[in-house]
């Protein structure tokens, strides 16, 4: 088997789905049914609690939300792997 010299420089332009996930809750079905434009979900992570940023369903990072003008954005504040400065156990 021979490795491309370019090592693996030709995956940077394989599409991924990089996703944010806000929280989860395990609900019954009858109580999705019964969810309306009024309806609030409370979900399992606090509000000062970082989010999980995926790839294809993988956690590689954990980040807030920024405003960005109009939209919505993302600051990654921690790699997977790394931890946050003045995190770590003494």
């Amino acid at each position: 088997m021979t490795i491309h010299p370019r090592g693996f420089e030709f995956l940077k332009d394989v599409d991924v789905r990089l996703s944010v996930e806000l929280g989860r809750v395990d609900m019954k079905l009858k109580d999705v049914l019964s969810l309306g434009e009024e309806s609030v979900v409370i979900l399992d992570r606090l509000t000062d609690e970082l989010l999980d940023v995926m790839v294809n369903g993988k956690p590689i990072a954990k980040g807030e939300i920024v405003a960005q003008g109009n939209r919505f954005g993302l600051r990654i504040v921690e790699l997977a792997g790394n931890s946050v400065a003045g995190d770590e156990a003494a």
